[in-house]
């Protein structure tokens, strides 16, 4: 679970900073990127506070 967490949130902040850049590009609707950047934070805010700056045993 400790490796997993991490994947998870680099995930949701990837999905966070990418949407935007492939709607710039032309490629994506901007629905879609809302929904994916919805998606990214939920993420992100889920997973991070379980490992970030916590201890490694």
């Amino acid at each position: 679970m400790r490796i997993l967490l991490p994947i998870i949130s680099f995930i949701g902040l990837a999905l966070v900073i990418g949407a935007p850049l492939v709607y710039l590009v032309g490629s994506l609707e901007k629905d879609l990127m809302k929904h994916l950047m919805l998606a990214g934070t939920i993420l992100w805010f889920a997973s991070v506070p379980f490992w970030m700056g916590k201890e490694k045993a």
